[in-house]
């Protein structure tokens, strides 16, 4: 493992992106944001991408520095489209259009197509928390075809993110953030890399048996080289049978369809679209009772006799909210061949050995 301090790891992303054609900002927000992932514990959607997003830029799939574009803007709903833009520069642009307008009327929509990687959408709850708003997203990722529905072998879904974040004054929110599937698509690089194995018969075959192996997915790949989908004949599970199987396709319906990002097919442009829906729990709770009720359910809900193998009941946001000042304080661990593809990546856009043994040491 190489362990960096947020600080090294983040001003050498940042780097990376500045000379992959992004602005200072641009650079800052993204490595912001990846970095960030890294420290909730979500591997899949940090620092790990980096070699990605560079690609992807390279090949103008992502558009550095856009802004979005309003097609639709009424009191209540905004209709944005991203313009292929990094995620982590589009989406902080729709959400604060779609919070400012649910802090005027109470309860607002905002849908986001053709964004890029929009990375952890727990940020985007974590960002209307923090503005007082409950928030609930669908998200889908058209060109991303990767998980199968329960019942079948054959990849139709995206891993398809469902999002729901509640505010709770004076302490960290209730953020629930998963991906529909067993797992994300970047647990499964994670695992590629040599990091966290998959849970067992989180991939299914094409022949229906099922699998824990990266190559299911990536099919053949160098250690150091890219992970390319496309590649694999097997895709990974919806998770809950039926139950997860279902989400997923609302996601895709309300996260793609709906959003005009169009939902899940191979044939297209990768992009992420989102459908997310704002409320002020001031305005539709006039008596105060809500973050009063909240906090007692929390209580009620923790306050349970422990199963084997536990020592606590978690509710979403907590396991985040250990691991950040974990990590924080000793670091963020990095396996040896997500570091070396990151300064591979590093050395593609002109970093030099000097600068890369810098950010470890």
């Amino acid at each position: 493992m190489v362990t960096l301090t947020v600080k090294k790891l983040t001003d050498f992303v940042s780097d990376i992106f500045v000379r992959a054609k992004s602005s200072k900002e641009e650079a800052q927000r993204i490595a912001h944001y990846l970095v960030t992932a890294n420290l909730t514990g979500h591997d899949s959607h940090g620092v790990i991408r980096v070699p990605q997003y560079v690609r992807w830029a390279n090949e103008g799939v992502i558009i550095p520095d856009q802004k979005i574009k309003l097609v639709v803007d009424t009191p209540s709903i905004a209709v944005v489209d991203g313009g292929f833009g990094y995620g982590q520069t589009v989406t902080p642009q729709a959400v604060k259009v779609g919070m400012e307008k649910c802090k005027k009327t109470g309860l607002a929509a905002m849908t986001l197509k053709n964004s890029g990687h929009l990375g952890r959408v727990g940020d985007w709850a974590e960002m209307a928390a923090a503005e007082g708003l409950v928030s609930i997203f669908f998200v889908n990722a058209a060109g991303s075809v990767l998980v199968a529905p329960y019942g079948g072998v054959a990849r139709k879904l995206s891993t398809a993110p469902f999002c729901v974040g509640i505010p709770r004054p004076g302490k960290i929110p209730v953020v629930l953030d998963f991906a529909t599937s067993i797992v994300a698509e970047g647990k499964v690089m994670v695992a590629s890399r040599g990091g966290k194995k998959l849970p067992k018969g989180a991939l299914v075959n094409d022949d229906g048996s099922l699998s824990e192996d990266p190559h299911t997915l990536y099919g053949p790949y160098e250690d150091s080289g890219p992970r390319i989908h496309a590649q694999g004949k097997g895709a990974i599970r919806a998770f809950g049978e039926h139950k997860g199987s279902g989400l997923a396709l609302m996601c895709e319906l309300l996260g793609g369809a709906l959003t005009g990002n169009g939902a899940t097919k191979g044939d297209r442009r990768f992009s992420n679209g989102m459908l997310a829906i704002f409320i002020d729990p001031k305005v539709v709770d006039p008596a105060h009772f809500f973050d009063g009720e909240v906090a007692r359910y929390i209580d009620f809900f923790k306050d349970s006799k422990l199963a084997a193998g536990h020592d606590a009941v978690l509710i979403p946001g907590e396991p985040e909210a250990a691991m950040r000042a974990d990590r924080n304080k000793n670091g963020v661990p990095l396996t040896e061949d997500t570091w070396g593809s990151i300064t591979a990546t590093a050395k593609s856009v002109g970093i030099d050995d000097a600068a890369i043994k810098a950010a470890t040491a």
